[in-house]
C-alpha cells in the first residue's frame, strides 16, 4: 500500500508494507518533515486520525471493495473532502491556510 502526499504540485511517497500493523508515528515524522520541507505546518490536520482511518478503508477493501472505501468518504473528516477512486484509492483534498493545497491518496497493494 502507498501513500502519496501532495503539497501544491509536489509529492512524496510512503510505502506501508503491513496496512495492519504499521508505526503511524513514523509516518507522521515523514509526513511533518515532507511539509516543513514546502514551509507547511501540518500538525494541525489530524493526520495522525485521518491517514488510520483510510488505510483501513482502503484494507478493508479486500473484503468487498468498494463498501469500505466509501464508508470512509461517507463518513468524511473535517475539512478535507474525501473522494473515492474506482480501484481502491482514497483521496482527501484541503486548502490549508497558506493557500496551498494538501491532497492525499492511498492507493490500495492488489
Amino acid at each position: 500500500m502507498d501513500i502519496d502526499i501532495r503539497i501544491n504540485g509536489k509529492s512524496h511517497s510512503i510505502d506501508i508494507e503491513n496496512p495492519f500493523r504499521f508505526d503511524m508515528s513514523t509516518v507522521m515524522n515523514e509526513i511533518i518533515e515532507f511539509g516543513n520541507k514546502n514551509e507547511v505546518g501540518l500538525t494541525p490536520y489530524e493526520l495522525d486520525k485521518l491517514i488510520p482511518r483510510m488505510i483501513k478503508g482502503v484494507a478493508g477493501c479486500e473484503s468487498g471493495c468498494p463498501s469500505d472505501a466509501q464508508n470512509v468518504v461517507r463518513q468524511g473528516f473535517g475539512n478535507f473532502k474525501l473522494d473515492y477512486i474506482e480501484g481502491g484509492i482514497l483521496t482527501a483534498i484541503q486548502t490549508l491556510e497558506n493557500s496551498k493545497e494538501l491532497e492525499i491518496k492511498i492507493f490500495p497493494d492488489f
